[in-house]
């Protein structure tokens, strides 16, 4: 259910081995960010594994929580987070997440741009991203300025900590309630 008023960022932790080794060397909870247009999280987008079994093809991706990555990782720890935006701040991001899905093969995924966070230094091709450079990107875009930073020095830690975000869940993607409820009648409409 999409309400006009807010955005939602949907960080997780799926737990696979590269996951793994960015939360080794960052100590965060989380280490991936997506960005949601709806409470039910069925309009998320990203940037990251486009297979659920290779890493290595990675780009702008419509992330659907009930197929894919997330199903391949079943046990994925979540943080929902809620930001209040204006009716033409909201569609603004429509409008640039519209471009980016008719437009998903010019981007790439930005994995160079991970090895120089790491290093505090902003590394930000054109045409490519990491999770959290595309999020920080695309709120910075709606005239929202959140950090006094480049976009690609923007970590999924940065969402959590940030006072502008509203915690609304916390705990396994797949107990999510409003994920449930809907699963839950998806099952009735095809029983």
């Amino acid at each position: 259910m999409a309400d006009p008023k807010f955005i939602y960022v949907l960080l997780t932790d799926t737990g696979t081995m590269f996951t793994r080794l960015i939360k080794r060397y960052t100590a965060a909870p989380y280490n991936h960010a997506s960005i949601a247009l709806d409470v039910d999280l069925k309009e998320v987008y990203s940037f990251g594994r486009k297979c659920a079994t290779n890493p290595w093809s990675a780009g702008f991706v419509e992330e659907d929580i009930h197929e894919g990555v997330y199903r391949h990782f079943p046990s994925t720890r979540c943080v929902v987070l809620r930001l209040k935006v204006t009716t033409e701040q909201r569609e603004v991001l429509q409008k640039k997440i519209l471009f980016y899905k008719k437009n998903k093969e010019r981007y790439k995924y930005n994995l160079l741009g991970l090895f120089f966070l790491a290093m505090k230094r902003s590394y930000a091709p054109k045409h490519a991203y990491f999770c959290s450079q595309f999020v920080a990107e695309l709120i910075r875009g709606m005239d929202l300025e959140l950090w006094n930073r480049s976009s690609a020095l923007v970590t999924p830690h940065d969402f959590l900590i940030h006072p502008d975000f509203e915690v609304i869940y916390e705990g396994m993607l797949y107990d999510y309630p409003l994920f449930c409820a809907n699963h839950h009648i998806q099952e009735l409409q095809f029983s």
